[in-house]
């Protein structure tokens, strides 16, 4: 009796499942029968001539835009780039870039490379390359700064207002995962990973390796600013400190086969030097699985401020006509259990945008020791720098490039031939903020927003016009209260201010050799590792 109960449930999961599934096919083959239908028309009928390409774009766009902002849909441009930043080798002119107002800004050139070379300097905007105008170019103007290594190409470009030219020669660039690793007072390693592409594991091996046999008894490793990449070398790199068998993350999914585990997979390199990892906000991804990782395996102390918060999952889908849909397939969870994904982006708000986890909705977790851990917004660091943090209205400077191009502006007014001579005094953090003053330099505040909002509805009650002093004698508070906010977080700007000046005048080596004497994360990682007693107690060892 029991065996045919068991046949006939089994039969009706399977009828179950099944029908489900038939239903989820018929309902998207019903869904693309609409949209290729609806598509031909608009292309046939309307009334004025249309690109079928940009209407293809818009369409995608529109429909990844509700979900998480790292589900991306790749053009065959797009997956070269992909994996040319994933192998950390490409042919180009060695610099970062950004393409704003029809133009190409030169963000950082990199030292001995081609930009470099011609003469390039962050803040130069490129206008023509070789017989084309950047505002002319429909297309992704990167991409006409790619080509064969060995051929030249002509560069028009704007410096200080005045039109220059110039040559440059492309070459084979060759990324690396740790672009600088020097010895601190003879015997702490210092190791900057910048970057988990496929050289990061063997790249950190082989400087810490390098460094133990200078004499380094214990180890800084810096992941902040580094934006992740492959989950495989976040693997190996935690497996650098920890044993082989070491559950490193897990991944879950509403999809079984993307629900896996991932451990250690070789011997470890040492598993005793004391170590301090560096992160900060920009810190995230493959940094948060690695400092997750040592955090809750009580194997390193963390120094810093809050990472970033990304705790989702991306693979590559191959399309048609060599294009990916880079797509989100699960969330990772730390050793622990803590998934430390800061935004829901699938219960958002009434104005769509997606909610952030609050303080006290985060879950307790235990590290191997018993130390109390939190997920819900980034890896809390055991040592928390308050300048290390981002507040609101540093991530307003940064996301309007307002500390950049003060930095060009200064970087032409004053000359820095020695890394010692360098200094960011009070007057000029003065005319920094005289700088924003000129250039209108404006950023919404949440309460701002929320108050507009509120605002807003009263009109729906018949209210506005009772509130509308009130509501205009509060907003010109909070201005005042804005322009504070440059006073009070003066320390947190000027370090940003000051990191962008230094690389402008001594390249990012420069930067690296200044920050070990002049940077409080660092100082404070010296310090815990130069004290064992202090070190194991964080650790609750």
């Amino acid at each position: 009796m029991k065996k045919r109960i068991l046949i006939s449930v089994t039969a009706v999961l399977i009828l179950f499942t099944t029908v489900s599934f038939k239903s989820d096919f018929f309902e998207i083959a019903k869904q693309i029968e609409i949209f290729t239908t609806l598509f031909k028309e608009l292309n046939m009928n309307y009334v004025d001539e249309v690109n079928p390409a940009e209407l293809m774009d818009s369409a995608i766009e529109g429909m990844l835009a509700d979900l998480d902002p790292y589900t991306k849909y790749w053009t065959e441009q797009e997956v070269e780039d992909a994996r040319i930043s994933n192998s950390g080798e490409y042919t180009g002119i060695g610099a970062s870039v950004l393409t704003r107002n029809k133009t190409i800004t030169i963000l950082e050139a990199y030292k001995d490379y081609p930009a470099d070379k011609a003469g390039l300097q962050a803040g130069d905007e490129l206008i023509k390359i070789g017989d084309i105008n950047i505002a002319d170019f429909e297309e992704d103007a990167g991409d006409l700064l790619q080509g064969a290594p060995g051929t030249s190409i002509p560069i028009t470009y704007k410096r200080q207002g005045k039109l220059q030219t110039t040559s440059l020669t492309r070459e084979e660039i060759d990324i690396n995962a740790v672009p600088y690793y020097t010895l601190i007072d003879g015997k702490i390693g210092y190791v900057v990973l910048s970057k988990f592409n496929k050289k990061a594991s063997s790249e950190t091996a082989a400087a810490i390796k390098d460094l133990k046999e200078q004499g380094a008894t214990s180890l800084i490793l810096d992941l902040r600013g580094n934006p992740g990449g492959l989950l495989t070398e976040a693997i190996n790199v935690s497996n650098l400190f920890l044993p082989k068998g070491k559950l490193i993350t897990n991944t879950k999914s509403v999809i079984e086969k993307y629900n896996q585990e991932y451990y250690t997979p070789k011997e470890p390199l040492d598993t005793e030097i004391p170590v301090a990892v560096l992160i900060n906000g920009r810190s995230a991804s493959a940094s948060e699985i690695v400092s997750g990782s040592l955090q809750d395996y009580d194997r390193a102390v963390v120094v810093g401020a809050r990472s970033f918060g990304k705790g989702l999952v991306q693979r590559p889908k191959e399309l048609t006509y060599g294009t990916q849909l880079k797509i989100t397939i699960s969330r990772y969870y730390t050793p622990s259990g803590r998934c430390i994904q800061a935004l829901d982006y699938w219960n958002r708000d009434d104005n769509g945008n997606a909610i952030r986890t609050n303080a006290e909705d985060y879950n307790e977790f235990k590290t191997s020791t018993g130390r109390k851990v939190y997920d819900g917004g980034g890896i809390l660091p055991d040592i928390q720098i308050e300048s290390a943090r981002m507040s609101a209205i540093t991530e307003a400077l940064l996301r309007d490039q307002a500390i950049f191009d003060f930095a060009t502006d200064y970087f032409y007014k004053h000359k820095y031939n020695d890394i010692s001579d360098f200094k960011f005094t009070n007057a000029d953090y003065t005319a920094f903020k005289t700088y924003l003053d000129k250039q209108g330099f404006e950023y919404q505040t949440q309460t701002e927003k929320d108050l507009e909002e509120v605002y807003l509805d009263a009109s729906k009650d018949n209210l506005q016009d009772d509130i509308s002093s009130e509501y205009a004698n509060l907003m010109r508070t909070i201005d005042v209260a804005k322009k504070e906010q440059l006073n009070r977080k003066e320390r947190e700007i000027s370090k940003l201010i000051i990191d962008e000046l230094v690389k402008r005048y001594f390249y990012r080596e420069g930067l690296y050799e200044y920050q070990l004497s002049h940077n409080e994360e660092i100082e404070e990682a010296k310090k815990v590792l130069q004290d064992p007693q202090r070190y194991a107690k964080i650790l609750n060892r």
